[in-house]
């Protein structure tokens, strides 16, 4: 990994950056992370990405790492998916990309597609927000329904299983701290713009286009529940989705299996399109 400082829009931003040993013939991964995280959080995942022949850009959302706030103006679902469409532009990648988003970031990679479709040639959304529905019950609460108490709670549920304190909180303590120290406001402002993302017309359009989408989802995430998952998946038609042991972080938890899952499903994705479903 080398870390790189750029300007985005006039503004300091950060990101990390791994590139494969030979030229790569695959479109690049820029990979978007969760909310309170950062490039660095990541770190394990994308070198082994980089080792199987994947050139991946980490870029650190504006608001987290070392990337400036968007102007309050700009902050918004859209401003994120601009930003990171002049991310790409700064550091000159032209083409299209294949975006992988998780949690908070699957909702920003969401808008991304949706309103710069020719930017984005394959998009990855991991145990991420934007599906429409928050709980089955009352035929089908809205996710901006859902209490702050609950996604608090469920975070917390996460965190400190077995799986959580031994492997995922380790790696994020460090960055959440952080944020929450330094940023506490910052924090605050993009949190509330995460529980109300409801993407389920932008999830619409993608599908429309027929985009190549792979949603990649651990049974036991409270965070994501299964209905929040399960109306994702809906919105997008039959797209390649897959369900793996673990709970919101475990792509953090055991990045090699993330990465054995990931590149499956891109080498899926390369293929006819057909439903990718698995256990």
């Amino acid at each position: 990994m080398r870390w790189r400082t750029i300007t985005v829009a006039g503004r300091r931003a950060s990101y990390g950056e791994a590139t494969p040993a030979a030229t790569s013939t695959e479109a690049t991964v820029v990979f978007l992370h969760g909310w309170a995280l950062s490039d660095h959080t990541y770190r394990r995942s994308v070198e082994m990405l980089a080792h199987r022949g994947y050139e991946v850009l980490t870029p650190a959302l504006p608001g987290f790492g070392g990337t400036a706030d968007l102007p309050p103006a700009e902050l918004s679902l859209e401003g994120y998916a601009a930003w990171v469409v002049a991310f790409l532009d700064v550091v000159g990648v032209q083409g299209p990309v294949t975006l992988v988003g998780h949690s908070f970031g699957g909702a920003v990679a969401i808008k991304t597609t949706h309103d710069f479709a020719d930017r984005v040639g394959r998009l990855v959304l991991v145990n991420s927000i934007g599906g429409a529905v928050w709980s089955s019950e009352a035929r089908g609460r809205r996710i901006s329904q859902r209490p702050v108490v609950d996604w608090g709670v469920h975070l917390g549920t996460d965190l400190l299983s077995v799986r959580g304190v031994t492997r995922v909180l380790p790696v994020i303590a460090a960055d959440a701290l952080r944020h929450a120290l330094m940023r506490p406001r910052t924090a605050l402002r993009i949190g509330r713009l995460a529980m109300r993302a409801d993407l389920a017309r932008e999830l619409e359009q993608i599908k429309r286009r027929r985009t190549p989408v792979a949603v990649l989802w651990g049974r036991e995430d409270r965070v994501v529940p299964r209905a929040c998952n399960e109306s994702l998946i809906e919105a997008l038609g039959r797209p390649h989705a897959v369900t793996v042991e673990g709970d919101h972080g475990w792509l953090i938890a055991d990045p090699d299996r993330f990465v054995e899952v990931l590149t499956n499903v891109l080498g899926l994705l390369d293929g006819d399109g057909g439903d990718g479903r698995a256990a």
